[in-house]
């Protein structure tokens, strides 16, 4: 598979990776974001597999190390050999993972929430943005779509009518509905889950990270954050208050703020 991107900019190369959910996108999640960076770096934003453009192949293995691959795979035919990244749920799994398997490859991360590496200490699981997910999947509408999303904000105003509408009109594609079956099944299938506890290995990291949190985040939440903070060897932590999952829209300003000034080299 060769995973569909946009790109935008010059300078030291920042590789954006989009959460997951229905109807997820390089564009949707970071639209706004690329723009914003283009002026400090060249931004590579990737559709990651099963999602945007890189559908129609199937996904093989754990979801986390299928993507990594793939995005070193990229990155090859690219000739780019060394990157920032930043990761958003899904995409901050696939960072960690990239990172792990490729270390001399991964220069900083930025993790928003990252998907693998939050464990709850105190949150209940599956969390609330999980559980309508799941409720999506065994049975889609946009009902459910619009319920989901709005797990993903602290301000509801943020999930629009025609958001909405984009990313159903995304989920409906049979090929993405085929692809988010093979993601969940690469989570549960017991030959490969343990790939996505990205918790246990995370001490191997000895990169420059940048976790990133919304207090109010109901698909990860905070207290996620406490065990991946304590195996680091190299990581701090930003929370963003009267935000949810999604810091990069919530606090667009602060956050590109942030990002442009950990990842300057």
């Amino acid at each position: 598979m060769t995973l569909a991107f946009h790109r935008d900019g010059a300078g030291s190369p920042v590789v954006l990776l989009h959460g997951g959910g229905p109807g997820a996108s390089a564009l949707s999640n970071f639209g706004r974001t690329i723009p914003a960076l283009a002026p400090h770096f060249d931004v590579l934003a990737v559709d990651q597999p099963g999602y945007g453009g890189s559908l129609g192949e199937p996904i093989t293995g754990q979801y986390f190390t299928h993507a990594a691959t793939e995005l070193a795979a990229l990155l090859d035919k690219l000739g780019i050999d060394q990157v920032d990244l930043i990761g958003n749920s899904l995409g901050g799994g696939t960072a960690v993972r990239f990172a792990l398997l490729h270390p001399a490859r991964a220069r900083r991360l930025l993790l928003m929430g990252p998907g693998g590496l939050s464990l709850n200490v105190f949150s209940a699981d599956p969390t609330e943005g999980v559980k309508r997910l799941a409720a999506f999947g065994r049975d889609p509408s946009r009902a459910r779509l619009a319920a989901f999303l709005r797990t993903l904000v602290f301000d509801p105003s943020l999930i629009t009518d025609e958001l909405i509408e984009e990313r159903f009109r995304a989920a409906a594609d049979p090929a993405a509905m085929r692809a988010v079956q093979e993601m969940g099944a690469s989570f549960s299938d017991p030959r490969t889950y343990e790939e996505g506890m990205l918790w246990r290995d995370a001490h191997r990291l000895r990169h420059e990270t940048l976790l990133v949190w919304g207090r109010e985040d109901r698909v990860n939440p905070l207290d996620g954050a406490l065990v991946a903070l304590k195996v680091l060897k190299n990581a701090r932590l930003h929370v963003f208050g009267g935000c949810g999952h999604w810091a990069h829209l919530e606090k667009f300003d602060e956050f590109n703020r942030l990002a442009i000034d950990f990842l300057t080299p």
